[in-house]
């Protein structure tokens, strides 16, 4: 897929807001992404830790988005909001299906399998090279307002609007065609 072919981001259309910084000892941004990251490997959810967001952040947001997902509308892999303002890294595996590494308040909605756990990558073979898009969100607000019932879409909506600063970290992974 060309460069001038891939989808814009899930934030290209939003307002400009503060930076700050996300990392990961799993990956590195523009990276590729590893196989426990996979779905079809480990399907893990990244370790991720921020930092430098802007003074009167009450809560955090967390989504993994694909948006070269051959969808018309990309692929949400995980999504969580209400993380409390006293958080500021999620380790490694958090995303899990029982959530029991997430903290207290935290609301995850389902993704695009239809689990409201971390869905982990998984493109067409021969699709060519998927961007995954792992994103914190700094929040005006402790609590967003949707609830668990929410869409990925829906808590977007409500980002675009209480969103005070964002973080990014980007990886990409293929599944080269049969050969």
């Amino acid at each position: 897929m060309s460069e001038l072919r891939r989808r814009p981001l899930p934030h290209d259309f939003h307002p400009p807001v503060a930076s700050f910084s996300v990392t990961s000892p799993d990956f590195q941004d523009g990276g590729a992404l590893p196989e426990a990251q996979v779905h079809a490997g480990g399907n893990r959810s990244p370790e991720l830790s921020w930092s430098g967001f802007p003074e009167g952040t009450a809560s955090f947001a967390v989504t993994c988005y694909d948006p070269d997902a051959p969808t018309g509308s990309g692929f949400w892999h995980w999504v969580l909001f209400d993380i409390p303002a006293s958080v500021t890294e999620l380790p490694a595996g958090a995303g899990g299906a029982d959530g029991a590494g997430l903290p207290a308040g935290a609301v995850r909605v389902r993704n695009d399998y239809g689990t409201r756990d971390f869905g982990g990558a998984a493109p067409p073979p021969g699709d060519g090279p998927h961007r995954y898009v792992f994103t914190v969100y700094a929040v005006d607000s402790e609590k967003l307002g949707p609830d668990e019932n929410a869409t990925p879409a829906q808590v977007g909506f409500m980002l675009r609007f209480h969103a005070v600063g964002r973080a990014q970290l980007i990886a990409e992974y293929e599944v080269p065609a049969a050969g």
